[in-house]
């Protein structure tokens, strides 16, 4: 997956799945968006479908600390390159 595809792919999923209308990249997910422990458990399961494959216990823990779309973006993108 590319960068560009990753981010088209996770805009996607914040708009349709968490309901956020044109979602700023920089945007801190739990203070804008009242993003909370569910919803990052949901975000991991749309993260696992869009790479198809399941989460490592360690790769779920480095998305503790994740705070940002662009956090996410890098995030998934680190994990698609370990999956080529």
């Amino acid at each position: 997956m590319t960068r560009d595809e990753i981010i088209s792919e996770l805009t996607r999923i914040f708009q349709d799945v968490f309901e956020f209308k044109n979602p700023n990249p920089d945007d801190n997910l739990r203070e804008v968006h009242g993003f909370d422990s569910i919803d990052a458990i949901e975000l991991l399961r749309e993260i696992e479908i869009m790479l198809g494959s399941k989460l490592s216990r360690d790769e779920k823990k480095k998305a503790m600390d994740i705070r940002t779309i662009n956090q996410v973006v890098d995030y998934v993108e680190s994990l698609a390159s370990t999956r080529r």
